[in-house]
């Protein structure tokens, strides 16, 4: 702990209250237990990570499946490096393959296969009743709204706004 007084120019920390540490530990057990659980659902059902899952849901909404390696990286808040270890996992699978980028020659995309595509839709309804016995069937609609409200506040709060963070997935 640091004893500086705060006329020695730094400011005392602002600790957190018994009810915001309770809350804290609540989020920190609650979030570790529920990626836990998502991950162990679809290694179960689908043989993959929650990541994967993750990556193929993005290029399945993307215009003809496919999507820039940065892109992936940046929406998937991972580093670039493990996005490529990711991709080419997949890639050993058969649900993505890599091309290079038309506009772009040091570019690359990600494309989702028809294999992907048929890996992913077996996927996710065990996936979405996964995610709703663990957090919807739990909560009332009206927490529901709460929570989203909640979400998108520490969302827009953390969101980076100088475009040269040093962020890991722009690395």
């Amino acid at each position: 702990m640091n004893t500086a007084s705060e006329t020695d120019g730094e400011r005392a920390p602002r600790w957190l209250s018994d009810e915001e540490q309770g809350v804290w530990r609540a989020y920190l057990h609650a979030t570790t237990l529920f990626d836990d659980h998502l991950d162990r659902q679809l290694q179960r059902d689908a043989g993959m990570p929650h990541i994967y899952y993750g990556l193929l849901v993005q290029l399945s909404q993307a215009p003809h499946h496919r999507r820039r390696m940065t892109e992936l990286a940046i929406d998937a808040k991972i580093t670039r490096s493990r996005l490529s270890h990711a991709i080419a996992r997949l890639e050993k699978k058969g649900w993505v393959r890599r091309e290079e980028c038309p506009t772009d020659k040091r570019g690359q995309n990600a494309v989702l296969t028809d294999a992907g595509y048929a890996v992913l839709r077996r996927a996710a309804p065990g996936h979405v009743e996964a995610v709703r016995q663990a957090m919807f069937d739990r909560l009332t609609p009206d927490q529901v709204r709460q929570l989203g409200e909640i979400m998108r506040i520490m969302a827009e709060g953390l969101q980076p706004q100088d475009s040269g963070a040093d962020l890991p997935w722009l690395r």
